[in-house]
C-alpha cells in the first residue's frame, strides 16, 4: 500500500524527479512525459465521470485503476518487483467496448466531438489518451516497455469514442457535414 507522509520533498526543484526505483531523471525525459500524459488522461476521465451515467461510471473507475497500473508500470523500468498492467485489462476493455457498441446504430458519417457534457468530456479524454499513446510509443522506440500498455492505451481511445456515443444516444450524435460553408 502506498503511504504518503509528505507531499513536497524539494527534490524536483532543480528539474529532476525520482522514478519508482529511486533513480533521478530529468522531468523532460520520455518516461516522465509518458506517465505524465497517462496521469493527465486519467484526470480527464475523472472529470468525464462527473457527468456520465452511473452504468458507465463503474467501468470508467476500473479504467482509472488500470491507468494507475500503467503509470506504475512506466514509473519502474526493468524491475521484477513492480506493478504491471494485467494482461486481462485489454480483454476487459474490449468486452466493455463491444457491449456498448452493440447498443449503438452504425455510423454512416464521422461525428463531431460534443453533444452532452458527458460526451464532450469523453471525447476530450479520448484525445488526451491519444496524446499519451504517442508519448508511450516515443518511449517504446527508445526503451522496451510492457507491450500490454500499448495495446491497452490504443483500445482505450476506441472505448472512449463509443462511450461518448452512448452518452449522446438520447439526443443523437452531431454528424460532420463536409464542406459546410
Amino acid at each position: 500500500m502506498v503511504k504518503l507522509d509528505k507531499i513536497y520533498t524539494r527534490g524536483g526543484d532543480q528539474g529532476s524527479t525520482s522514478l519508482g526505483t529511486g533513480e533521478r531523471v530529468k522531468k523532460s525525459s520520455l518516461r516522465i512525459k509518458a506517465y505524465g500524459d497517462v496521469d493527465e488522461a486519467n484526470s480527464s476521465i475523472g472529470i468525464a465521470c462527473c457527468y456520465c451515467s452511473n452504468s458507465l461510471k463503474k467501468t470508467l473507475h476500473k479504467i482509472q485503476n488500470h491507468l494507475f497500473d500503467v503509470g506504475a508500470d512506466l514509473c519502474i523500468p526493468n524491475s521484477e518487483k513492480k506493478i504491471n498492467l494485467s494482461p486481462h485489462a485489454t480483454p476487459f476493455l474490449e468486452n466493455e467496448l463491444d457491449k456498448i457498441n452493440n447498443k449503438l446504430e452504425k455510423l454512416n458519417s464521422f461525428i463531431l466531438p460534443g453533444g452532452s457534457k458527458a460526451s464532450s468530456f469523453l471525447h476530450l479524454s479520448r484525445t488526451v489518451v491519444r496524446r499519451a499513446e504517442r508519448s508511450i510509443i516515443d518511449l517504446d522506440n527508445e526503451e522496451d516497455i510492457n507491450p500490454e500498455i500499448i495495446k491497452y492505451i490504443n483500445r482505450l481511445s476506441d472505448f472512449l469514442f463509443v462511450a461518448a456515443r452512448i452518452e449522446n444516444k438520447k439526443d443523437g450524435d452531431i454528424l460532420w457535414v463536409p464542406n459546410n460553408n
